[in-house]
């Protein structure tokens, strides 16, 4: 089941342990921590970023607590205002490692737990994290009334106040997906993390199709397959503009360039940078010519 649901990020802290950057817009792996979160729930219905407006990969919906700067509660309470489905997902901007995987866990769990108002991401250590949560939309509104009847006012407010009075269910998390960057240390972690031997190709793509504006998921062992055949079978040069026709003809395609139409582009030029490795094979010859031979 697809549960239907608004994200709010939360984006706007006054991040004093990165000394005052704006944190939301510093990179890893070439793409802002923003950019980075608001890809994770790309099937959100409606996305609302509480900050101060800036260029964004996809369109969102832009709000600010009153006053700026008035804390997380503050910044919930104006996200949430801005958003009209049943079921919140609320996240805060600097999660680099949150992907698609956990938002569904979440959903998930928020959905299949009878009685749960909220499914909160839990760390490595057990900790609660409220800001990677997913929440129904009724009593999280009604948590932050009672919070604002006793206070007077969500500023300054701390987040357990919030989870305190709500009907909760966890999920368990890997230590990547509840990772967040307060420091310069954690920003340096997150950056030699995805250039790993076993993440590097992934976040390489990932952060080009974000750059070309392209939503396309291909089989990216085909290419590199190709890659592979066209550099050993012809020459080291053939790799990269192999696999640079096999796309412009996959565009070109009447399917509209789609993953099927670059698996097929992908297998004509493999079966052709085969036959062309084949001709250079001394060992192969004599056996085509003695197979035209018995065909004669």
């Amino acid at each position: 089941m697809t549960t239907a649901y608004d994200a709010v990020v939360l984006a706007g802290g006054a991040a004093r342990r990165l000394g005052g950057s704006d944190k939301p817009g510093v990179r890893v792996g070439g793409r802002t921590l923003l950019d980075r979160v608001l890809a994770a729930c790309p099937d959100a219905g409606r996305t609302v970023v509480v900050a101060s407006p800036r260029p964004t990969a996809r369109p969102v919906r832009w709000t600010r607590e009153d006053p700026p700067g008035g804390g997380p509660l503050a910044a919930l309470g104006a996200g949430v205002r801005e958003t009209r489905a049943d079921v919140l997902l609320v996240l805060s901007a600097d999660l680099p490692f949150l992907d698609g995987t956990a938002v569904r866990r979440l959903l998930d769990a928020l959905d299949a737990t009878p009685g749960a108002e909220a499914a909160l991401l839990a760390d490595a250590d057990g900790r609660d994290q409220p800001l990677v949560a997913a929440y129904r939309r009724a009593p999280l509104l009604r948590e932050l009334a009672l919070i604002t009847d006793r206070r007077g006012t969500l500023e300054g407010g701390p987040l357990r106040l919030l989870t305190g009075g709500l009907h909760l269910t966890r999920v368990a998390a890997g230590p990547l997906a509840s990772f967040d960057c307060d420091t310069w240390e954690d920003i340096a972690t997150a950056r030699a993390r995805i250039r790993e031997h076993g993440t590097v190709l992934d976040e390489w793509i990932t952060a080009v199709k974000n750059e070309l504006g392209i939503e396309l998921d291909v089989d990216t062992g085909v290419l590199l397959d190709l890659a592979r055949d066209a550099a050993h079978g012809v020459a080291r040069p053939a790799a990269p503009l192999t696999t640079f026709l096999v796309g412009y003809a996959a565009a070109r395609a009447g399917t509209g360039g789609g993953p099927e139409a670059v698996a097929e582009a992908a297998r004509k030029a493999a079966a052709l940078a085969q036959r062309w490795a084949a001709e250079q094979d001394p060992e192969q010859e004599p056996e085509q010519g003695a197979e035209q031979d018995e065909a004669g």
